[in-house]
């Protein structure tokens, strides 16, 4: 296939093995610092975890911004995700869904301009190489990946994609997320017809004489929009944003906590290539007219699971008392008398919104029913959990005024 990114920047062999510079700015860097950002490195990026001083109005903290999302409206800066687009020859885009169909298991050529899938990149194994979403602009197939292995992604749609196919990567562009039930009417007061998009829909705006890519969508479980931007010009629209009383900047640290209360799984952690759709309760992602003609990587074996089951699921857990269970923790049951290890915590903590320790774990299928009775390994201890339902805390995307 075909590199390009037209006043962007050219993908180079470094940047296609992984090469690039251990630790990268984003476009927001200064902003971050002038407004409190304690930094750290996240996927090769400096990143603020947290924010605190006069700059922020609630006083800042993880919980404090975690508790602002929920209650008004946040902004994230989530720039070191990839921003890419496909076409095919003379600009077809429904050539280019049509080539992207051979590698995720996702309906792309269903998709009408301005509407989004999340959908998976899979190996031939059936692993999951990578969580995504896919949006027809109008003009391309735009895909958003995550930020730790976008190299990789991009190497792996290089070496699969049709010649004709050409990848363009936005490496220039900005992406920053307002999330929260005021974000909506944040945004309307910058870009007014933002407003009318529903979740998962996107479209081109302008404010202040910048063109802007919005979807409605986001990471947290709320109402929000993601936006692109060329780089140069985020630090206005940022300050244009936080100037509104409803509007503060949040962190990596409120991110995860909310991401976890909404049941939303974290490649690299609760995704891998050693874990598959259907083990990782995210069947929904293949969608049924394609299970059944199948042609998409990782088909064959992912046909094998849905029919026979997995070894193990994943699971929600909540915890009792105040002490969490982290990545890497043990889950055990007792059968028969025995003590035995039956998973492992992928991503943990605690809940700010519902006041106690969540979970989430691969657990071996036999125990992976609601309601089970389970204990989880921490610092020598046994901490009672019990499988519950996700998300932890329910969605609440706008989808429509009338929509119930």
């Amino acid at each position: 296939m075909t590199d390009t990114a037209p006043d962007q920047t050219d993908i180079d062999p470094g940047d296609i093995t992984g090469d690039e510079p251990e630790v990268e700015t984003l476009p927001l860097d200064a902003w971050h610092r002038r407004m409190g950002g304690r930094m750290v490195s996240f996927a090769g990026y400096d990143m603020p975890i947290q924010y605190s001083g006069e700059a922020v109005g609630h006083g800042g903290g993880i919980v404090a911004e975690h508790e602002w999302t929920r209650n008004s409206a946040s902004l994230f800066d989530v720039s070191h995700m990839g921003q890419l687009g496909l076409v095919g020859p003379d600009g077809d885009v429904a050539a280019a869904a049509v080539a992207l169909e051979a590698l995720v298991p996702g309906n792309v050529t269903a998709l009408k301009p301005g509407r989004m899938r999340y959908s998976l990149l899979l190996n031939e194994d059936g692993g999951i190489l990578d969580d995504l979403i896919i949006t027809n602009t109008g003009k391309s197939i735009g895909i958003v990946v995550n930020g730790a292995v976008k190299w990789d992604d991009i190497a792996h749609l290089r070496e699969h994609l049709p010649d004709e196919i050409t990848l363009t990567h936005y490496a220039e562009n900005a992406l920053i997320a307002l999330q929260g039930p005021k974000a909506g009417e944040a945004l309307a007061t910058l870009v007014p017809d933002a407003a009318e998009l529903t979740f998962m829909t996107a479209g081109q705006f302008e404010w202040a004489g910048i063109p802007l890519w919005i979807s409605r969508a986001g990471y947290t479980g709320e109402d929000g929009f993601e936006i692109a931007i060329p780089g140069e010009h985020t630090e206005k629209l940022a300050d244009a944003l936080v100037a509104d009383e409803r509007v503060e900047p949040a962190g990596l640290g409120a991110r995860d906590s909310l991401r976890l209360e909404a049941g939303l799984p974290l490649y690299g952690h609760d995704l891998t290539t050693e874990i598959d759709p259907v083990s990782a309760d995210l069947t929904f992602a293949l969608t049924k007219s394609r299970r059944e003609s199948g042609g998409w990587m990782g088909h064959a074996p992912n046909a094998s699971r849905l029919a026979d089951g997995t070894p193990t699921r994943r699971v929600g857990l909540v915890l009792e008392g105040r002490m969490s269970a982290r990545e890497g923790a043990e889950v055990f049951a007792d059968i028969n008398g025995t003590d035995t290890q039956v998973g492992e915590v992928t991503s943990g903590g605690f809940s700010p919104t519902l006041g106690h320790p969540i979970a989430m774990a691969y657990v071996a299928a036999d125990h992976a029913e609601l309601g089970t009775e389970l204990q989880i390994a921490v610092r020598n201890k046994r901490l009672p959990a019990r499988i519950a339902p996700m998300p932890f805390v329910a969605h609440r995307y706008y989808r429509g005024k009338d929509a119930k």
